[in-house]
């Protein structure tokens, strides 16, 4: 059912294809060259105007009479003499010939109707007698109505239809045979090719593998089986549309059509050869080169070959940048070799192109710039854990335009390259991978004088090193930040190799700091104090304190001087 499918659709698409080429070039011959229809001209070749029925012209009028012109009489005869073949309550055997008494012209008529009357410039042209002429064109016009007539009898219609299933079948069963023997013959030419002819190469470089080879003649192949089919679709519609009055014409000039059109393309194919050769070197010429160049950023990438100030993060962008570059003035080579290139039609396609460019390109160009600069700044690189603005994650692709990245929560953050020019990048992991120095996370903590630094720095060090992914060499430290009016801020400082993972680490170190305060029986909490010291225990560290030193009591005065 499946191979029933494709053939079907195979015919249909070869069916399509052919009208088309036919339609087209039959619109292009009747466009410019006139044809036996009532409405053209042939005044320009100096010959007569076509009397025409069901397709078949008649004979020719090159003379007006009256108010008519020779064109105006050709259509004016057409209609008449169609008017009485689609009449069948008329006979054609009741058109006679009358003689004018006045002039002795000689008329077709039916009934009181005149038909046709041939001039004296008439029997001029073609250099007989009225009568007789008159007499050949009654003749013409009889058979005419009667061919009209029997072509559209039921009976032959029917036959029309017969044929034109039979030659279906016909058709079917060709395309059917050539696809099958084709499937079966082609794939083992073009493993016999594979087997026998060998590769084209110079020196140790392969142009062409005997792979390659084997496809460009399967390939050449398919096209050749492509016109034969399109050949027996050709001849089958010519067959078919000569069986019915309606496209009879359509159908006699249908391969002729077809024939032309394809020697049409021919020879426009023939006379583009000079300047396809041309672009197909400009073509060649490039590809060659980029495929030369490439090995070397491919080397630089993988650090094979290294150059002094250039970076191998750098390699991949630099080839595409130049890729584009080079692609980019092949084009300008190639495009006034193009078929029409001078035509009005492409300059303004060009021109509409460049302007929308310029008008809707402002942006894209700004964000393009923006990426080549972040790329040779190296501001950052894929899967680095950066913070730009407010937004803090990994980042997950780095392009031309946007920059995107992956915040903790799993948010997709897409940031404009134009808009990082801006902003200020903070990379947390180019530390750890350019200088081999780990990142320092740090977290500030305040705790009241009474209690001694050095305690607090053991603690606070010995709760960084029991969090997972902090680092003993080197070791933390505890910096005190500030000295507060209430308290002292006490800065932890530990270093990781995994940055990627701070959000997890900054949780558990603060999980570390609690306990082990509680179990050093720190109390966390920044206590503020009132000028008023009498009977307030002293704020320094008892080792600080005097060994006599006493909390002092409250002191109160009732304000009698005498005691």
């Amino acid at each position: 059912m499946k191979r029933f499918r494709n053939i079907l659709v195979g015919f249909c698409l070869a069916l399509f294809l052919v009208l088309g080429f036919s339609i087209t070039g039959y619109a292009r011959q009747q466009t410019p060259n006139p044809s036996p229809s009532p409405q053209t001209t042939l005044e320009t070749l100096g010959e007569g105007f076509p009397v025409i029925l069901d397709g078949y012209t008649l004979f020719q009028v090159h003379h007006g009479t009256g108010s008519l012109n020779a064109e105006e009489r050709a259509r004016a005869l057409s209609r008449r003499i169609e008017r009485i073949a689609s009449d069948d309550s008329l006979s054609p055997n009741d058109l006679t010939i009358r003689v004018d008494p006045a002039d002795n012209s000689p008329s077709i008529i039916l009934g009181d109707k005149v038909i046709l009357t041939v001039t004296p410039q008439d029997a001029k042209l073609y250099q007989e007698t009225q009568t007789k002429i008159a007499n050949r064109a009654l003749g013409e016009v009889k058979t005419a109505i009667e061919r009209y007539r029997i072509a559209r009898q039921a009976d032959h219609l029917l036959r029309g239809a017969i044929h034109t299933a039979i030659a279906t079948g016909v058709l079917y069963l060709l395309i059917t045979a050539i696809l099958f023997l084709s499937g079966r013959i082609f794939p083992a030419i073009r493993r016999t090719i594979i087997s026998l002819v060998p590769g084209w190469r110079i020196q140790n470089f392969e142009i062409l593998s005997p792979e390659k080879i084997g496809n460009i003649v399967l390939q050449i192949l398919k096209f050749l089986r492509l016109l034969v089919i399109l050949t027996l679709v050709c001849f089958y519609l010519t067959f078919v549309l000569r069986l019915f009055p309606w496209t009879r014409q359509f159908g006699d000039n249908f391969l002729t059509t077809f024939l032309n059109t394809l020697d049409l393309v021919a020879k426009q194919i023939a006379i583009y050869l000079p300047n396809l050769l041309v672009v197909a070197i400009i073509t060649a010429i490039t590809y060659y080169v980029l495929k030369t160049i490439r090995p070397f950023f491919t080397a630089i990438e993988r650090g094979n070959l290294r150059f002094q100030g250039f970076y191998p993060d750098w390699a991949q962008p630099t080839y595409f940048i130049l890729k584009f570059l080079i692609i980019a003035l092949a084009a300008v080579l190639a495009f006034p070799y193009l078929p029409g290139f001078d035509s009005p039609a492409f300059q303004g396609v060009s021109v509409f192109l460049g302007i929308l460019f310029s008008l809707g390109s402002t942006s894209v160009i700004a964000n393009i710039v923006g990426g080549v600069i972040l790329i040779y700044t190296r501001a950052f690189q894929l899967r680095d854990v950066i913070s730009i603005g407010d937004v803090t994650g990994d980042v997950i692709e780095k392009t031309l335009l946007v920059t995107r990245i992956r915040t903790p929560t799993n948010r997709i953050v897409t940031i404009p390259n134009s808009a990082l020019l801006n902003t200020n990048v903070v990379n947390f992991s180019v530390s750890q991978r350019e200088f081999d120095r780990p990142l320092i996370l740090q977290t500030t903590i305040t705790l009241g004088y009474d209690l001694p630094w050095r305690k607090v720095h053991a603690v606070l060090i010995e709760a960084a090193l029991k969090t997972e992914h902090i680092l003993r060499d080197p070791a933390p430290f505890v910096l005190q930040a500030s000295l507060d009016d209430f308290s002292v801020a006490y800065q932890v400082n530990a270093y990781t190799d995994h940055p990627q993972l701070f959000p997890i680490i900054y949780s558990e170190l603060h999980q570390n700091m609690q306990d082990k305060c509680n179990e050093a029986g720190i109390e966390i909490l920044s206590p503020n104090y009132f000028a008023l010291r009498d009977g307030n225990h002293s704020t320094m560290p008892e080792n600080y304190l005097p060994t006599d030193y006493q909390t002092p009591t409250f002191g109160i005065n009732s304000g009698n001087p005498n005691g």
